[in-house]
């Protein structure tokens, strides 16, 4: 065999499985027909992070104020946010080339496809061909945007990678879907001033979280950002001329200059020529896998978006390193399964575990904690006390079995929970914890005292 392990994708699940491949002895390839990094670098969690940011600093500036500064009326220079996003990617582009180089990775610019279990072709940009061979190969070509059959093809109609690449920001946009990435685009725009309009099919956005949770944010999309969420209705009769987009949703006429479809994702296998190597895939396109990441054919794994189970970066990352530890060396851990999932909106939320709703289907018994950042000195004195954190515990172990939280740096805070859950620690194990005061993180603390109703902070329950 020409390499130990063949990776094809070089996004967060392939480049740092090629990495661990290295760092345990194994010559290793990497193969990746577009950018090193994949989606989440170059065209999803990086960049849509990056113009967040800008959107969060400009609306901090027109709410100086409340600190006692005073400023002229800011002005945006959309062109130079893209600029700015467009270096942040380029930097991490960058620094994910040189790290695979460091560790004596072989990088092939090109699209990878089966000839056999063994052997990949690599069709390169020039339309040359060539063939290697690798002991184990793991798949990780991630997913793209769904655009649904009924949306026209236009160019005022994007999804979230056009969309972020666009030079100037409309000043009115149609949102399909309330997912977290419809969501989080939504609020990027509107906090820079654009109106905007979130058409969900379902009965609310956000559904992955709890009701109380998910009310925190729709109130702030509404109220301080100025959208407009419509739920309930399916998006029809869309029709795009070079003016703008019209649409409905029951009975409401839409109308904005630009829409942007954010319903989802799809996994990426086309060229890959699966049926070659004997590779079974789902009904959907995804390909099945086991809790080691093995897809039927032992040798080849599967990691990521395209393998069908949770479509996050920091997911993928963690099934590409326990696969590589299985290919190399046969040790066999299983997967993660406490995942975080972190959402980008205003106010920011995040969630780890069972949530209340899913823990109540399951028909366990639960107790609850709940803390607002209005009562957290940090919180005042930095002007964020939009929020608040809960717990859920069982209630007769009192182990923590999940957290959320929407509020200010809600998902750094989430990584303390993470932990919490993953460990089996317990409510009160966690109010017993001292946290540094005055700090943000010590909502945690205030909630599990709050879950047996002893906490300091906080009235007692009627």
């Amino acid at each position: 065999m020409d390499f130990d392990v063949i990776v094809i994708g070089a996004g967060p699940g392939g480049y740092p499985a090629a990495i661990k491949a290295a760092q345990l002895g194994a010559k290793t390839a990497i193969i990746e027909r577009e950018w090193l990094g994949g989606t989440c670098l170059n065209c999803g969690c990086i960049p849509t992070k990056t113009l967040i940011a800008g959107a969060e600093a400009y609306q901090q500036i027109l709410h100086a104020d409340a600190f006692g500064i005073k400023v002229g009326t800011p002005e945006i220079d959309y062109p130079a946010m893209k600029k700015r996003k467009d270096g942040v990617v380029q930097t991490l582009r960058t620094g994910v080339g040189s790290l695979l180089k460091a560790h004596g990775v072989t990088v092939f610019e090109g699209s990878g496809s089966f000839r056999d279990a063994h052997t990949i072709a690599i069709k390169s940009p020039d339309g040359s061909t060539k063939a290697i061979t690798g002991k184990n190969i793991i798949i990780a070509t991630g997913s793209t945007s769904t655009v649904p059959g009924f949306v026209p093809k236009h160019e005022r109609i994007v999804e979230s990678r056009a969309f972020l690449e666009l030079e100037q920001l409309p000043e009115t946009l149609l949102v399909l879907g309330g997912g977290y990435i419809g969501c989080e685009l939504a609020c990027m725009a509107a906090g820079l001033g654009v109106k905007v309009t979130i058409v969900e099919l379902l009965a609310d956005v956000l559904m992955l979280l709890d009701k109380d949770i998910r009310q925190v944010v729709k109130k702030h999309m509404k109220d301080a950002l100025g959208m407009t969420i419509l739920t309930g209705d399916a998006m029809a009769n869309i029709e795009a001329t070079g003016k703008g987009v019209t649409a409905t949703a029951g009975a409401t006429r839409l109308e904005a200059d630009m829409l942007l479809v954010a319903i989802g994702r799809s996994p990426v296998t086309d060229g890959l020529n699966v049926e070659a190597a004997g590779i079974a895939t789902s009904e959907r396109g995804y390909i099945s896998v086991d809790e080691l990441s093995r897809t039927n054919v032992p040798h080849i794994y599967c990691i990521g978006d395209v393998s069908g189970r949770m479509q996050l970066a920091h997911a993928a990352t963690s099934q590409a390193i326990y696969a590589v530890e299985h290919a190399v060396s046969g040790e066999e851990k299983i997967e993660e399964v406490v995942i975080p999932g972190v959402i980008f909106t205003s106010p920011e939320v995040a969630l780890v575990g069972l949530t209340e709703m899913e823990a109540k289907k399951l028909g366990m018994e639960i107790h609850v904690g709940k803390f607002h950042f209005r009562g957290m000195g940090k919180a005042l004195a930095s002007n964020e006390t939009e929020g608040f954190v809960k717990i859920i515990a069982d209630k007769a172990t009192d182990r923590i079995i999940g957290a959320q939280c929407a509020g200010p740096h809600a998902t750094d805070l989430i990584s303390e929970m993470v932990v919490a859950v993953r460990e089996e620690l317990t409510a009160e194990e966690l109010g017993n914890t001292v946290h540094a005061h005055p700090t943000f993180a010590e909502v945690w603390m205030e909630a599990a005292h709050a879950l047996h109703g002893t906490c300091i902070h906080a009235p007692p329950a009627k």
